[in-house]
């Protein structure tokens, strides 16, 4: 069994759906069951309705699994795995306070030192442990690589650490492979050395993949709001080498050619339609956007009220007047003959007045390309 694991105090990033469909497709490759896993312990950090939110963006991805496991829900697997330790002298209480803790923290970041735990409560008499009324973390005994020192595993108020819950998880969970970023070898580390003085002796595997570099977390809800397509969002996860900083501009040019590749209707429903025309008006606009909030921009005004400048009002209006109760025209000269001869306009007089009314804007692609995508549209134009 394999699993992913996402927390409901943040936006799912990058580096989350990165590790999601690797673990998903590490799934499927080696016929095991895939499951998710809500880490929502800190319960005062959570976002609420985060989890669903993250849910809902796997399915956009394809990403299907077969249980959905929320930590807050093991509390009692946590306390018993908690007590069998002590039990066993391989954890403790420790009742140093968090203002010895940042005072022994302070010492050592003056000498230049990482601060590790000192083992001040390690081996307390039973009468002291018994009889002490003051709050106490329960720490495991630290293993003998003098590279951990004895780490928490439950807090003050008894919920547990991240390591020690995902150790527990992962043994209750019977997880064969764990995929995550390289910074968290050390955590997986401490969570190995847990399930061994727990007496699990299964071996996990761990893979670690290099962490796509950002300044802030790059929020897949984010870019979905911005128009990007989630197959562009997993092409560019494809296609980026290890160890990349994350490249807008390489996913956005993914996205062009993503939106490039559907057939006009389905491009058209991403601007409110489902016509092969408005789609592959579109498609003409692609030249200069990337993303389906930016076509929408360009589509949508076409059906909107138009504001004529001052200057080409009579123009305008006069160009109206003449498209008003025209026949059909197939070819867009035979439409701007027709136009020059009601109008006494000549074409370059056109021009303008015919861009704000096909277009709503002076900055158009070829008119003549506009048109055969929006000359069935034309009795809707008028009335704009």
């Amino acid at each position: 069994m394999l699993r992913f694991a996402l927390s409901p105090t943040a936006d799912i990033d990058i580096n989350d759906l990165k590790i999601a469909l690797l673990t998903y497709n590490a799934a499927k490759k080696r016929n095991e069951e895939f499951i998710v896993r809500i880490e929502d312990l800190g319960q005062q950090q959570n976002i609420s309705g985060n989890d669903q939110e993250a849910l809902e963006i796997l399915a956009l991805f394809k990403i299907e699994y077969s249980q959905l496991i929320y930590q807050s829900k093991n509390i009692r697997f946590y306390s018993a795995m908690a007590l069998q330790l002590l039990h066993e002298k391989k954890a403790f209480n420790c009742f140093c306070s968090n203002e010895w803790i940042a005072k022994k923290q302070q010492e050592a970041k003056e000498v230049g030192k990482p601060y590790m735990y000192d083992d001040a409560c390690a081996n307390l008499p039973a009468e002291l442990v018994i009889d002490n009324e003051n709050p106490f973390v329960v720490r495991i005994h630290k293993p003998d690589n003098n590279k951990t020192d004895s780490f928490i595993i439950l807090h003050q108020e008894k919920t547990p650490t991240h390591d020690f819950a995902s150790a527990v998880d992962d043994m209750l969970s019977d997880i064969s492979l764990v995929i995550t970023t390289d910074e968290n070898k050390y955590n997986c580390e401490k969570q190995e050395y847990i399930r061994k003085q727990l007496g699990y002796d299964k071996k996990i595997e761990y893979s670690y993949v290099p962490k796509i570099q950002s300044e802030a977390p790059v929020s897949i809800k984010s870019l979905l709001e911005l128009g990007i397509l989630p197959e562009a969002i997993q092409n560019y996860l494809v296609s980026i080498e290890d160890a990349q900083s994350f490249d807008l501009e390489k996913l956005q040019e993914i996205n062009r050619q993503v939106l490039s590749n559907l057939s006009n209707k389905e491009l058209s429903r991403y601007v409110g339609f489902a016509d092969d025309d408005i789609g592959a008006l579109a498609k003409l606009y692609l030249k200069d956007v990337t993303t389906t909030k930016e076509l929408k921009s360009k589509i949508k005004p076409i059906f909107e009220p138009r504001e004529i400048p001052n200057e080409l009002q009579k123009d305008y209006t006069a160009l109206k007047d003449a498209i008003e109760g025209a026949p059909y025209f197939e070819s867009y000269d035979a439409f701007v003959a027709m136009l020059m001869e009601k109008t006494n306009l000549s074409e370059d007089q056109l021009q303008k007045p015919l861009q704000i009314f096909l277009a709503n804007t002076q900055d158009t692609p070829e008119l003549a390309q506009v048109y055969q995508h929006l000359k069935n549209y034309l009795g809707e134009l008028v009335k704009c």
